[in-house]
């Protein structure tokens, strides 16, 4: 079953982004898949589609230990922050309600046995988050229909989160790097892991009214993504 038949089914209608919460889905991350879940999640979040069709939908998720603590990364902290700390912190309120050691679940094995859920790190616990979408993720130049360009964006530049700015800018559009860096007062060697995830916001807000930035390289990558998936949760 697709997503847009279950919530048909459920009477559940398509609404602005600027309502409140139309539904929250309560579920569990298969160790296995959660970090591919997590992409495909804010790939529908920032696109609008699939279950963010219909608004800004409330996840309440058990995760690993691991991968909540690189969702709220800071700046700085290398090891654990990613491009998709920057994409989920800029797109929802990220709250932790609850952790819970791993042996309190017991989960079944291919051939129907069970057994308790076991985890490669030592202590790791399960962490219940909620992940609410912010209303004011679509306000000044982003958009769904730009979304793929600014996903594209953090990905390329945490390629390489050690490298300075400023080349991965030049990178994009040759010589440009500098004056846009200038504009929006940051540090002119800044290293990308060293970003807030509102500088990249507003680097892209700067990318899109840039003319020069609107016929780089980084603007033709886009064209190779143009995957639409449905799933569920």
């Amino acid at each position: 079953m697709c997503t847009t038949k279950l919530f048909h089914d459920l009477g559940i209608s398509e609404i602005s982004w600027n309502d409140d919460v139309p539904v929250k889905a309560v579920g569990i991350f298969g160790q296995t898949h959660e970090r591919n879940m997590l992409w495909k999640l804010v790939y529908a979040l920032y696109e609008r589609i699939s279950i963010y069709r219909y608004g800004r939908i409330e996840l309440v998720m058990f995760m690993s230990e691991k991968e909540y603590l690189k969702l709220i990364a800071q700046p700085g902290y290398i090891k654990n922050y990613r491009a998709l700390s920057v994409l989920w912190q800029i797109a929802c309120k990220i709250e932790l309600l609850h952790k819970e050691p791993l042996s309190s679940f017991v989960i079944s094995s291919g051939s129907g046995q069970l057994g308790v859920r076991k985890s490669k790190l030592p202590n790791d616990n399960l962490c219940l988050v909620r992940l609410t979408p912010h209303k004011n993720l679509f306000s000044g130049a982003l958009t769904p229909d730009n979304a793929m360009t600014f996903l594209v964006m953090i990905k390329q530049c945490f390629a390489k989160r050690s490298a300075k700015l400023v080349n991965r800018l030049n990178d994009w559009c040759p010589g440009c790097g500098p004056e846009i860096i200038k504009q929006l007062n940051l540090p002119p060697h800044i290293i990308v892991g060293h970003m807030f995830p509102e500088d990249f916001k507003r680097l892209f807000e700067a990318m899109e009214h840039s003319k020069e930035f609107g016929h780089s390289w980084l603007y033709n990558e886009v064209l190779v993504y143009t995957h639409r998936t449905e799933f569920l949760i």
